[in-house]
């Protein structure tokens, strides 16, 4: 069965606003475009960009641990860098994160809006070159397939937004939770072709509604109690260039020969 690319989204501050795209450009090796190329570390991580290393999402300004994070609205202009950001009872930030002044402005800025429940201090960090502030240090593109998001919005009787997942592409017309046996399997995404390096293990950010910015679902224990695992979405590292547009086919893998016998 084939399914098709119905969502495509970046996060460029990582935690803040997902921004939807309708084509991207992926190749073996390269960060998803525009996504977490900038992270809000809440106390020093010891990141060095001279030479980045995977941090834990723990140490940064993220829904698991900060859920007023989801009522921050942010976006980011790549040709300026710039990045605009709204928060209720807070004034309207416009400052340019690709200069060190403009990261400490946001920085300042954050502080204000998220008060105690950020200790701190808070500092931006730049991503270099190919390098994203991922969940994963090998989790090149996130994917969510919608089916198995319907599946679990039905057990657990509320309708889920999908957007609570993060993801940067998002796939219908797979069946429900295929994609949890696929790993180490490739499929075609678009023009591209991907191989499935694992499951994606879920945490409390999942819980916080995008929209309220409030924790309403109880999301890791429901997988858990449905299926014994808290997986959900699988992440894929490119093998072979390619662009992918909304509309485009996303392959479900066939099985080896050998696997068939």
């Amino acid at each position: 069965m084939t399914g098709h690319v119905a969502g495509i989204f970046r996060h460029p501050v990582k935690g803040f606003t997902p921004e939807p795209l309708t084509a991207v450009d992926l190749a073996p090796g390269r960060g998803f475009p525009g996504d977490r190329i900038y992270a809000v570390e809440n106390g020093p991580c010891g990141f060095d960009p001279a030479g980045p290393a995977f941090i834990p999402k723990q140490k940064f300004t993220v829904l698991a641990a900060l859920p007023r994070v989801a009522a921050v609205r942010t976006r980011y202009h790549d040709a300026t860098g710039d990045l605009e950001a709204t928060a209720p009872s807070a004034p309207d930030f416009f400052g340019r994160l690709s200069e060190p002044a403009g990261r400490d402005a946001f920085a300042a800025w954050l502080a204000q809006v998220l008060g105690d429940e950020a200790p701190g201090p808070l500092r931006v960090i730049a991503a270099t070159e190919a390098w994203r502030f991922t969940d994963h240090p090998l989790g090149q593109v996130s994917i969510i397939n919608l089916a198995s998001i319907a599946d679990l919005s039905a057990r657990m009787g509320v309708e889920l937004d999908p957007l609570r997942f993060r993801a940067n592409l998002y796939v219908d017309g797979w069946p429900p939770w295929a994609e949890l046996d696929w790993t180490g399997r490739r499929l075609m995404l678009g023009w591209g072709e991907a191989e499935v390096f694992k499951p994606i293990v879920r945490c409390a950010a999942t819980e916080v509604n995008p929209t309220t910015a409030q924790k309403d679902a109880e999301v890791p224990k429901a997988l858990f109690d449905a299926f014994g695992h808290m997986n959900c979405g699988v992440y894929v590292r490119m093998t072979q260039a390619g662009r992918i547009g909304l509309g485009d086919a996303c392959t479900t893998p066939q099985l080896e020969p050998a696997a068939l016998g």
